[in-house]
């Protein structure tokens, strides 16, 4: 015998619950989700902590909904709640991962279209871009994969552009020096 336990629970499930009081919000999310959830894939490297990470981001921006005042710039808006969501969760984060020299995984075959070859480069890029101190991670994340301008990333991030262009060239410095992307690519 099941015993109903919250009466207003159930209720709340139903239609009145949902309608969101704001569809512009559901209109924005809609349109702009492959995106913002393409820029937490980047800052994240899993496809579920990404998604995590644009939930608890979107849900931020929802309930700063009524504060924001240029619904124009809320790509920018909604990067911010994702850097700095992401920068919370890693400075919180119980440290229980320890480093190898080596990876488990065999050395890719040279070759020349091989599909295989190409998700092992695309595999160790993440890493290497993982590797990255988070600033610069965030910095290149948002110049390369994201498109932006130096100047639009400099704003993203509230810093200057020669920060963003000295950060930049130091990350791919770092990429160029990685051992790992040196065996993977010859």
């Amino acid at each position: 015998m099941t015993t109903l336990v919250c009466t207003s629970a159930s209720k709340a499930a139903g239609p009145a619950a949902q309608t969101l009081p704001y569809p512009s919000f559901s209109s924005y999310v809609r349109a702009r989700q492959p995106v913002l959830l393409r820029t937490a894939r980047s800052l994240t490297g899993n496809p579920s902590d990404a998604e995590d990470l644009l939930q608890t981001a979107l849900t931020k921006t929802y309930v700063a909904w009524e504060r924001i005042e240029d619904h124009r710039a809320l790509d920018g808006y909604v990067r911010r709640a994702l850097l700095n969501t992401r920068t919370s969760q890693w400075r919180k984060r119980k440290v229980d991962e320890f480093a190898c020299d080596e990876l488990p995984e065999p050395d890719p075959v040279p070759g020349g279209d091989d599909p295989a070859e190409q998700q092992a480069l695309r595999d160790a890029m993440w890493r290497a871009i993982m590797r990255l101190p988070t600033r610069q991670r965030a910095m290149l994340v948002l110049r390369y994969y994201e498109d932006l301008s130096e100047v639009q990333t400099a704003e993203v991030l509230g810093v200057s552009v020669g920060t963003v262009k000295s950060a930049v060239s130091r990350a791919l410095g770092k990429l160029r020096e990685d051992a790992e992307l040196g065996l993977v690519r010859h």
